[in-house]
């Protein structure tokens, strides 16, 4: 019987590979607007952090996310994302 494939993102932040599932997506909608997508089934380009603050942190430091996007991003949109994220419910364990 066959083993169920897991899909396999890289956090920006840490660069470490996990499953998708256990990954915070960020995405750029068509008309270019960011936000935190938590269903994972937004439209737009997608890029993936852990959920604590320190990956963001991390990502934000090292220009991941502009990279991902190809483009630049205000402070305003991190401000934003940053608020965002400490909304999401934390997972336990």
């Amino acid at each position: 019987m066959k083993t169920k494939k897991i899909p396999q993102r890289m956090c920006l932040g840490c660069q470490e590979v996990k499953p998708k599932r256990e990954l915070i997506r960020i995405v750029r909608s068509p008309e270019g607007e960011f936000s935190v997508d938590a269903t994972g089934k937004k439209p737009g380009r997608g890029a993936y952090i852990c959920p604590q603050m320190e990956c963001f942190a991390a990502a934000r430091k090292s220009k991941g996310l502009e990279r991902s996007f190809k483009s630049p991003i205000d402070k305003s949109v991190y401000e934003l994302l940053e608020q965002q994220l400490n909304e999401l419910p934390k997972a336990e364990g």
